[in-house]
């Protein structure tokens, strides 16, 4: 007896003393509430719940309560006898083990909360728990992102704002008895928890509904793989809205069979296509910058081949059939054979450049997890048709997101801007904690060349150009449209095409820029071409723009431009 003494005192003591009090101490985390997340307007987009768990600990009951049990099922709203049952199970049937915690609410309100405290009924309390909610539900689902069971932001602002939205958990230490009941006065630490800061967007609630609808309807129409809708301001940059097919609902993201995980993709960054047409900016830029062609230059564009740099080189097909084009024409009619002569002018390691710095083969530092950055290869890695195939859109991948802000591009006087998408962080006040200035990547082309390119994507939009379903009575609207061909096993698809539009307005001081891509439309017999089905999308989109930032109604002219009136 006296040597097992010695051991327990002596020997082991240290190891013991630290198990006594390991279970005599009670650590209690104290959750912070997760910041909201609003649009620019200062509506709701994501916010935190405060609900309440509320238990029993069924041998902790005394009898002289059970008249209050009554109240409590009244309460709770559940059965008086699906109660007693609850607390009167005191064993676990399968190990004989006391049951010490039994659920009777798991989704209980502030009100029931207090109104269940009020009772006093000794074993039974509640602990709070924080539910993130989205009130728009599928509402902008991939830029907000979600937060999952695990209280893991998973994507979206939530992801990219967590270290701001989180805040910071509090804890308290106290100490139990042998029934463990907390010993209140026995608290020796505790620290109050800090709650996350609020987030502001870019985004427009208002404007994000009526590309959501506009986007339904196409889907309706169209019944298609996929769809990218972008709306954004020119000068900084800012994501006004963003939305794409298919979509999900935010409240029911673990909804895997209504809502497969793919739907979760924001297609705008994590996928590539061939730009196609709407690529021929790059090009049409790229010569007039660099004071290589003029408008009014013509080319020969009725040949199927020509010469260069001692190699007969084979020219793309054209829908139509052309003899001859100005640079002006080639933009207009958007010809192929027209936008390779322009390439061919350039030369490989200027079409490269320029592609560059239109935005494509890089990221565009949009700053959600999954961008991609698409494809631009290296001069050493073309083949012999690159030269001829890249200036019209092909030979090239890229995300909607860059092709968006290449078009930006043009209607932002020459300039590259990243693309904004948080505005602020601020506190629980409303005060502003950080705010997030426009960021200008770099000048590709100069103004000058900038208001020509203008001028042309407006021509492409009127009776003559290939986007006339785009054109809105007494607004200035310029774009461009886009068919591409999808690659099926190797070889471009007669069947499966991306329409796709990407323009501004007005013209003469661009307000918004609108890129709507449409993966594989269902025309049955018909090619979806970018005018014929991309164009009047962006037209619908354009006119709720124009009502909602009551962008005033002012036709743009060449006489316009040589005059330099504002």
């Amino acid at each position: 007896l006296y040597a097992r003494l010695f051991y327990l005192h002596i020997i082991d003591s240290d190891r013991l003393q630290e198990f006594a009090e390991t279970t005599r101490k009670k650590v209690q985390v104290l959750p912070s509430k997760r910041g909201n997340i609003f649009d620019s307007k200062g509506n709701i987009l994501a916010a935190t719940h405060s609900t309440y768990i509320i238990g029993v600990d069924p041998n902790f009951l005394k009898d002289e309560e059970r008249s209050k049990w009554s109240h409590l099922a009244f309460i709770l709203q559940i059965p008086y006898n699906e109660l007693v049952a609850i607390m009167e199970k005191k064993v676990r049937t399968h190990n004989g083990r006391l049951i010490r915690w039994a659920p009777l609410s798991k989704n209980a309100d502030l009100g029931v909360y207090k109104a269940v405290e009020q009772l006093k009924i000794r074993g039974v309390y509640g602990n709070r728990k924080n539910k993130r909610i989205y009130p728009g539900n599928s509402l902008a689902s991939h830029i907000i992102g979600f937060v999952n069971h695990e209280s893991q932001a998973v994507s979206g602002v939530e992801q990219l704002c967590d270290y701001y939205l989180k805040g910071q958990d509090g804890w308290f230490e106290s100490e139990k008895d042998g029934r463990r009941r907390e010993l209140a006065h026995a608290r020796s630490r505790e620290i109050q928890p800090v709650n996350g800061h609020d987030v502001f967007l870019t985004l427009d609630q208002r404007l994000q509904s009526a590309v959501e609808f506009e986007i339904q309807s196409v889907v309706e129409k169209y019944n298609p793989k996929g769809v990218t809708v972008i709306i954004s301001r020119p000068e900084d940059g800012s994501i006004l809205a963003l939305a794409n097919y298919p979509t999900f609902d935010l409240n029911r993201f673990y909804d895997t069979k209504l809502y497969p995980i793919s739907n979760q993709r924001n297609l705008a960054i994590t996928d590539m296509l061939e730009p196609g047409s709407t690529f021929k900016i790059v090009s049409a830029s790229a010569v007039l910058n660099e004071g290589l062609v003029e408008l009014t230059d013509t080319f020969s564009t009725g040949n199927a081949k020509v010469n260069y740099r001692n190699r007969i080189l084979t020219l793309p097909k054209d829908t139509h059939h052309y003899d001859e084009l100005s640079m002006e024409q080639i933009v207009i009619k958007s010809s192929n054979r027209g936008a390779a002569h322009l390439g061919l002018v350039l030369g490989e390691d200027r079409l490269h450049d320029y592609a560059s710095d239109f935005g494509f083969g890089q990221l565009t530092d949009f700053g959600f997890r999954g961008e991609i950055s698409g494809t631009l290869h290296p001069v050493n890695k073309w083949d012999r048709l690159t030269i001829t195939r890249m200036p019209m859109g092909h030979a090239v991948g890229a995300t909607p997101m860059q092709i968006h802000f290449a078009t930006s591009v043009i209607a932002n006087k020459g300039i590259l801007m990243k693309p904004r998408i948080i505005e602020r962080i601020a506190d629980d006040q409303g005060d502003s904690l950080i705010e997030y200035e426009p960021v200008a990547k770099k000048r590709v082309i100069s103004e000058a060349v900038a208001e020509q390119m203008a001028l042309l994507l407006g021509d492409v939009v009127k009776k003559q150009g290939t986007a006339r379903r785009a054109a809105i009575k007494g607004y200035s609207v310029g774009g461009k449209t886009g068919t591409t061909q999808k690659i099926v096993k190797g070889q471009y698809s007669h069947s499966k095409h991306v329409a796709s539009f990407s323009g501004f307005l007005p013209i003469h001081a661009p307000e918004v820029v609108i890129t709507v891509i449409i993966d594989e439309p269902n025309l049955k017999s018909q090619i979806a071409y970018g005018g014929r089905v991309a164009a009047p999308v962006f037209k619908n989109i354009a006119e709720a723009c124009i009502q909602y930032l009551e962008i005033r109604p002012i036709e743009y002219s060449r006489d316009w431009v040589a005059s330099g009136k504002n």
